[in-house]
């Protein structure tokens, strides 16, 4: 079964963006890549990690639009994160 990290490493790959060994969250900059992946891109200067959180809660079938968008995903929303952007 997945970690957290293991998702969140997932996500990383299918957007382009690179692979962390260590246990973080995700950069604006990776936020602002799973956006755009999902159709809902970001402008630069990028936006409050929260915004892009609930940009992309709003965008992804699977995921509660009115989550609260300051806390990162977790591991449910992560596997939905994943399945949408690795289709």
């Amino acid at each position: 079964m997945p970690t957290v990290d293991d998702l969140r490493n997932d996500v990383r790959v299918a957007v382009d963006r690179y692979e962390r060994r260590e246990s973080t969250a995700f950069t604006k900059e990776a936020l602002a890549a799973v956006a755009g992946a999902v159709g809902a891109p970001v402008e630069k200067p990028l936006p409050p990690k929260g915004e892009m959180r609930a940009t992309i809660a709003a965008e992804v079938e699977g995921l509660d639009a009115d989550r609260d968008s300051e806390r990162p995903f977790r591991k449910a929303e992560l596997e939905t994160l994943v399945a949408t952007v690795a289709a």
